[in-house]
């Protein structure tokens, strides 16, 4: 096993400090989630809806946070190397498709006002991408910390020798 150089930890280093996303991007983005899904459940409050019909778009909208996490994971998972099979990431492509089929479909059918559509629409949008965002932030924390944590214990061990 080959001992890092001091050239290849400082370019680790600031790789990793580029990628730590930082604290007021990570509120941001749970922010928009809130925000999202809140406007989204406060929407389907307010609707003059059959419980079935809340219910539907309630669950569309937790299968598609849902999908959206799962295709986060998946594409981070194969960009790291980590092993994927296949017939996952095409699962969680498609499951993500099918969410947004099924809001899209459940919308264009719905007896509601124009502006009703686009009010879920754009609060289904923002809630999906903020979803995304704040799992990646967290992959990247996570990746940053154990990186970290290695950088300083092959530090010492070079330092030692």
């Amino acid at each position: 096993m080959t001992t890092p150089t001091l050239a290849t930890q400082v370019t680790t280093q600031a790789t990793i400090q580029a990628t730590i996303p930082t604290k007021s991007y990570t509120l941001a983005s749970v922010a928009a989630l809130l925000i999202g899904s809140f406007a989204y459940a406060i929407g389907l409050y307010n609707a003059d809806m059959a419980l079935n019909e809340k219910g539907y778009y309630l669950i569309v909208l937790l299968f598609g946070l849902f999908s959206m996490v799962s295709v986060q994971k998946a594409v981070r998972d194969e960009r790291e190397g980590i092993q994927t099979s296949k017939i996952y990431t095409r699962i969680c492509w498609a499951s993500s498709a099918i969410a947004i089929s099924l809001l899209i479909i459940g919308l264009y059918n719905a007896q509601l006002l124009l502006s009703e559509k686009g009010f879920y629409a754009m609060a289904y949008t923002l809630s999906i991408f903020s979803v995304v965002v704040m799992q990646k932030n967290i992959r990247d924390k996570a990746c940053a910390n154990k990186t970290d944590t290695g950088l300083i214990q092959d530090t010492d061990i070079e330092l030692e020798e």
